[in-house]
Order: structure tokens, then C-alpha cells, then sequence
């Protein structure tokens, strides 16, 4: 059986995993939570991952039982994703993998979502929506690459949800999404608001800036009008660009992947939109959407166990590394 150990920290998060033939051995992380009204700046945010990223690595071995030599591959995440955490966590992942004599790999972040959300449904060929604060994409698997049908043409739909959510002063805790969630949930009065889809692109950044002036005209009890209204242009979008796809692939499966993808009303809205079309929609909590170390494990072990290693002097990370870019060799 392949063990690997999955190293994770391209946001606000800090999480390691590990994963054996499947099986989620351990999956512990933390979060870098910030003032209501304010974002996460790399420096800080990587000063928190170094803070914590040792007692993680010390919980994901003692939950899973395991020893360093029973680790067969060391996997991080060499980007996308914000400069100083990533350098952080892959000097971590670089000198495990050293002191331990294990190979390394260096995995997409996009990727390891796909993969973590193909093992935890069982889904078998999906057309992809990947929705997080850094990434807004639909894709689908053909010829040994994750095709991009759609994506943002701006921000991400998580970084418009969350810079909202900054504007009106929303903890960020756990998340400002999950708050802007529970807020919409009071709401029952829609108005309308900016929609923009390009063919098969979105774009955010419009409808952000109507809000934010929206928002500066109006008292707080208009802000749950605003915040259903947002969550439901949005999602709308989202549901109308991964329903094209999956006409133009032939599609019957939807997988919703990332940290937006935790959002139920986004998953029911999906889900109305996949009954129509007698297509199936999976899904996966906030356990695996949001950024964890067992994905970029799963991913490692697939790209492991097909004959793919990083050598050390390879081994650097990058800020933009899209989805399409990586040859995707464990699958037909």
C-alpha cells in the first residue's frame, strides 16, 4: 500500500494530510482568521503558517498512527496561490522529504481539489465547477488534461463574496463566507443586481462595486437584501456556465470543488439545474472543499503512483499555474 503525506498552505490555511490507497488517514489544519474588515496579507499569513505548520505535522502522524518511515512519498502544493505561505510550506515539505529519504512531488492546488473530490463521491467523469476565493473554473477531463470551458474573467467569486463581506464588516470567522451564508439565509426580499456572463466567462469585479455603493447608501438592515441578492446573481452564473459545459460535453455528473463549493444554497441551486437535465450533482463538506492537506496527498498519491517525482532542484513554487497546465498521467 502507497502512503503519502500531503502538504498544504497556499491561502489561510495550513493543513497536512495523508492519505493511504484511498483512505483519509489524518486530516488536521488551521486557519488564519483576521479582524472583521480586513483580508490576510501574505507576509502575516505565512509568519501564522510557520507558527503552527510543526504541531500540524506532529498531529497528522499521531492521528494516523503512523511513523516517518512508514511515508512513502512527501506531496506539497507548489501553487497556485500566494507567495510567502507557499515558500513557507514547500521549505517545510523539501526538508521532510530530505530528513525522511522520501521522494517528493509538487502538486497543482486546483488539481488536488478535483482529485479529493473524485475519491470522496466516487463521481467518474464530471464536469467540474471549482469555486473558491482564488479560482473560478469549469472544467472537464479529456486527452490526460483538465480542460478550461469557463473561468473568471476578473476576481473570484470567494474574493467577491469575501471583499463584501469586508465592506460591511463580517467576521471572518470561521469564514466570511460561511457568514454571508447564514445572513442570506434571513432574507426573503431579491432586487436586482448586476449579471455578467461572456460566453462561457464570468465576471465578478461589476457586480462588487455596485454593492459596495449600494451598501455605503443604505442602513444595516438592507445589508441581508444585499447579501441574498449577491449569492443568488452569483450562483446563478455559476449554474449557467457548468450547465453549457455539460451540454457541450455530454455530461451527466457535476462535481463542485473548492471553498465556495461548502455553500448549500449554491449545491441546491446546482442541484435544481441537474434535475432538469436527469444529470447527478456531488458534492463534499467542509472537511474537503475547503483547502486541506488530504487533497494535496490524494493528488500526490495519484501522480505518485503513475511514475511522477520532483526532483529537489525543482521544487520551487509558483503564484499562477493553471489547471491545464499538468499532464494528467494517472488517468485513461
Amino acid at each position: 500500500m502507497t502512503v503519502v503525506i500531503g502538504f498544504e498552505g497556499s491561502a489561510n490555511k495550513i493543513g497536512i494530510g495523508i492519505i493511504r490507497d484511498g483512505e483519509v488517514l489524518s486530516n488536521p489544519r488551521r486557519t488564519y482568521i483576521t479582524p472583521p474588515g480586513q483580508g490576510f496579507l501574505p507576509s502575516d499569513t505565512a509568519r501564522h503558517h510557520r507558527a503552527f505548520i510543526l504541531t500540524v505535522l506532529k498531529e497528522a502522524l499521531e492521528q494516523a498512527g503512523l511513523k516517518p518511515a512508514d511515508i512513502d512519498c512527501v506531496a506539497y502544493t507548489k501553487g497556485p496561490g500566494m507567495g510567502a505561505p507557499l515558500v513557507t510550506v514547500a521549505l517545510v515539505a523539501r526538508t521532510v522529504a530530505q530528513l525522511w529519504g522520501k521522494p517528493l512531488l509538487g502538486v497543482n492546488h486546483c488539481i488536488g481539489h478535483i482529485e479529493m473530490g473524485r475519491l470522496i463521491t466516487k463521481a467518474n467523469n464530471p464536469t467540474v465547477l471549482y469555486v473558491s476565493g482564488g479560482n473560478t473554473q469549469v472544467i472537464a477531463y479529456s486527452e490526460r488534461r483538465y480542460r478550461i470551458f469557463g473561468e473568471t474573467i476578473d476576481i473570484a467569486v470567494g474574493n467577491c463574496l469575501d471583499r463584501f463581506a469586508r465592506v460591511i464588516k463580517i467576521s471572518n470567522d470561521p469564514s466570511p463566507g460561511y457568514n454571508i451564508e447564514q445572513m442570506a439565509k434571513k432574507g426573503s426580499q431579491y432586487v436586482e443586481l448586476p449579471y455578467t456572463v461572456k460566453g462561457m466567462d464570468v465576471s465578478f469585479s461589476g457586480i462588487l462595486s455596485y454593492i459596495e455603493v449600494r451598501a455605503a447608501q443604505r442602513r444595516f438592515h438592507t445589508f441581508i437584501i444585499l447579501l441574498l441578492s449577491l449569492q443568488e446573481t452569483l450562483f446563478s452564473m455559476l449554474v449557467e456556465i457548468t450547465e453549457r459545459a455539460m451540454a457541450h460535453c455530454g455530461s451527466q455528473e457535476v462535481l463542485i470543488v473548492g471553498g465556495v463549493g461548502c455553500n448549500l444554497r449554491l449545491q441546491e441551486m446546482m442541484g435544481v439545474m441537474c434535475k432538469e437535465r436527469g444529470a447527478k450533482l456531488f458534492a463534499t463538506d467542509e472537511r474537503f472543499c475547503i483547502d486541506n492537506g488530504a487533497m494535496i496527498a490524494q493528488a500526490g498519491w495519484e501522480m505518485f503512483r503513475s511514475g511522477q517525482v520532483t526532483e529537489l532542484e525543482d521544487s520551487w513554487i509558483t503564484q499562477r499555474y493553471r489547471t491545464d497546465e499538468v499532464e494528467v498521467t494517472w488517468r485513461d
